[in-house]
């Protein structure tokens, strides 16, 4: 068989012309699609998947710096929350389309996602944001911005190896200040350190796993399920 695939050049948010969402961009094929989003930082690059029915919810992920959104980890997620009835996006940064392996200035980059996920939840869905690593800050910092109803945060990258106690290296205020329900996943052997719950932030530590976090994806995948059962704002499917 053919294989199915649409490639939409989008202008940014404000432009004039109809922007689709992810129903929209989806309805072609009915198997989902692979989109393209034009952004103040260039390209992003976007797999698609949404369930037969109307998505009882969004959700967005993406990688981190360097890397792709198809690790075992991501998938995990994407897997857990089509479950129950999400719409899916894997996020291709527009920094990684171009070829660099780091995001450079996190101004640019969290702009560049913004317009991304206003994109794609043109609909107005529910919506739950995530990634690994340098992705899972971008989901956090982004989170108030986009009106995130959650955001899971895979390997949260909670300082540089080797520097626990240097002032100024801790990312833990990018993570409380996400403003609404965190769901953290880090392994017990993460050199960059594995962060502390809060009321609003739930932290699942995994036995044996490094930043990786690719050896047991069954087991992130329940601990996303669980999460997800218990947000509130989900019209679950």
């Amino acid at each position: 068989m053919r294989e199915l695939s649409l490639k939409l050049r989008i202008q940014r948010v404000n432009a004039a012309r109809e922007v689709p969402s992810v129903a929209a961009a989806t309805a072609v094929t009915g198997y989902g699609a692979n989109v393209e989003i034009m952004t103040g930082a260039g390209p992003a690059r976007v797999v698609l998947d949404k369930p037969a029915r109307r998505p009882a919810f969004l959700v967005v992920l993406t990688h981190g710096a360097g890397g792709r959104p198809d690790t075992p980890d991501v998938l995990a997620v994407r897997d857990a929350a089509r479950g129950f009835g999400a719409a899916t996006a894997l996020v291709t940064q527009p920094y990684r389309v171009r070829g660099a392996r780091a995001p450079g200035s996190t101004v640019r980059q969290d702009a560049a996602w913004t317009d991304i996920v206003a994109t794609l939840n043109a609909g107005n869905l529910p919506l739950v944001q995530g990634g690994r690593s340098n992705g899972a800050r971008v989901a956090c910092r982004t989170a108030r911005q986009v009106h995130a109803i959650g955001v899971i945060a895979l390997a949260f990258p909670l300082r540089p190896p080797g520097r626990p106690g240097h002032p100024g290296t801790s990312r833990n205020g990018e993570l409380r200040e996400a403003g609404t329900r965190v769901l953290v996943l880090n392994g017990d052997r993460d050199p960059f350190g594995v962060p502390e719950p809060d009321d609003s932030t739930c932290v699942v530590v995994l036995a044996g796993e490094t930043h990786a976090l690719s050896k047991n994806p069954a087991a992130i995948g329940e601990a996303v399920a669980r999460w997800l059962k218990m947000l509130p704002g989900l019209d679950r499917h």
